[in-house]
């Protein structure tokens, strides 16, 4: 098929990158001329495991990108609309949606023929059939269901997996209010084999993307509730209770070799410093607002994000256990990224982390493998010190504080051990062996 992708963020550039590897002929579009440029040269203007290889092996060929979207829309039969939907605090935005529904609607005006709007990006139930189908309708002049079809295909991407999870889906959901818009996007994904596939309405397929995050950031919260009180009582390991809550028969599956496989779903039933990133806070917070506005109060997803919010104090709490004021302590702070793999920082608890200790008069130095350079942009102004090893940045610190589960941080005791005086380990991600460390704290201990 010949598909347009409007908006070169992580969902639209992978989507885009990964349909072209699925033969699809994929013109990406974007506003922004310098990211347009960069794409049409091979090189992938945010971080992703695996985008440049499959961006180099089909740009040119099979991809290209514009800032054109009246010809993109022209020269495709389909539209994945994959822009921004940032949460404001009381909703999600949907001005960057409104801006280029219209623009799209415009195009639609002037082409001959059916052609398919599918909104990708991530928007709350309704926003598809009484946002995205009226301004459409509008800005053409032309009938939604007669002359043009509207559908909803949520993604299920994550950061730093994002290449593998679109290759390998573990569903693939279409929505779409006529059968021609659904067909449609069936034929976009009938190089996935096998892969269990939900056709339903626009509505519901929304509700599935935020349904989905919401459980896992209920997990996650969940695990974390349970590492406070473990921490309260004393004596009690979060690892170990959450070890055992694994091995439960509802959580591990028994394989006729004798095997047993967890899901990969049980790793969100474990503590740390707080989840991140572009979707789970969000979409947390988006639809427990929807649930206001709609008269229905949503306790649980509330108490999901305070908890969230509350994690990050924890980790201060861990450090002033062993020094009353940190006032002048010097603390390494290892992993900036919201999660490992990605240089992405939105929403990271690193972020309140670093912040509460420079808050508190500490002397703040930091690492990330990958987001030094969104860490400059996000810490600008801040007294914080950046560096370019771990090694540097936990020369000569009183405290280290995991807060991101890179693998390269596996390596801490031993480089640890290069140290006269042993630093106080405080681990967010009870990543590490505490018995290799000789001064050990960790969350949920």
């Amino acid at each position: 098929m010949k598909v347009s992708v409007l908006g070169t963020g992580y969902v639209g550039l992978v989507s885009g990158v990964c349909l072209a590897e699925k033969m699809h002929e994929i013109i990406c579009v974007d506003v922004d001329a310098a990211k347009v440029d960069l794409i049409n040269r091979g090189i992938p203007p945010i971080f992703e495991n695996g985008l440049e290889e499959l961006l180099k092996k089909n740009v040119g060929k099979r991809l290209s990108a514009t800032t054109d979207l009246e010809r993109a829309v022209h020269e495709t039969e389909l539209s994945l609309i994959a822009v921004g939907t940032p949460f404001n605090g009381q909703e999600i935005d949907l001005t960057y949606i409104r801006e280029v529904t219209k623009q799209v609607g415009k195009a639609l005006r002037t082409k001959p023929g059916y052609h398919v709007v599918v909104v990708k990006s991530t928007v709350v139930p309704g926003t598809t059939d009484n946002v995205v189908r009226p301004i459409l309708e509008e800005a053409s002049g032309k009938k939604a269901g007669v002359d043009f079809g509207v559908g909803m295909n949520p993604e299920f991407l994550t950061e730093g997996e994002a290449i593998n999870e679109f290759m390998h889906p573990d569903r693939i959901v279409l929505g779409g209010n006529e059968s021609v818009s659904i067909e449609a996007q069936a034929r976009l994904y009938e190089g996935f084999q096998g892969i269990p596939v939900i056709r339903t309405n626009n509505q519901t397929a929304e509700m599935i993307k935020y349904a989905s995050n919401s459980l896992l950031a209920t997990m996650i919260s969940f695990s974390n509730e349970i590492a406070n009180l473990c921490s309260a009582l004393g004596g009690i390991d979060v690892v170990d209770v959450m070890r055992g809550v694994h091995s439960s028969r509802y959580l591990t599956v028994s394989l006729p070799t004798g095997e047993h496989h967890r899901p990969g779903a049980v790793s969100f039933l474990a503590a740390g410093c707080g989840f991140g990133g572009s979707c789970l806070p969000k979409d947390v917070s988006a639809l427990a607002a929807q649930g206001r506005h709609a008269g229905i109060l949503m306790p649980m997803l509330e108490a999901v994000l305070q908890v969230n919010r509350g994690q990050p104090e924890r980790i201060i709490g861990l450090l002033t256990k062993h020094f009353p004021s940190l006032s002048g302590v010097r603390v390494a702070v290892l992993g900036l990224a919201f999660r490992p793999d990605t240089n992405d920082m939105r929403e990271s608890p690193a972020i309140p982390i670093v912040r509460l200790l420079l808050a508190e008069g500490a002397v703040v130095t930091a690492y990330d493998p990958a987001a030094m350079e969104e860490a400059r942009r996000v810490f600008k102004g801040d007294a914080l010190a950046l560096c370019e090893s771990m090694k540097q940045a936990i020369k000569g610190v009183e405290a280290v504080v995991v807060v991101t589960r890179w693998n390269e941080f596996q390596a801490l005791p031993n480089l640890l051990k290069e140290e006269k005086v042993q630093p106080l380990v405080v681990d967010g991600r009870r990543l590490l062996d505490k018995h290799q460390i000789a001064r050990y704290e960790g969350i949920g201990m």
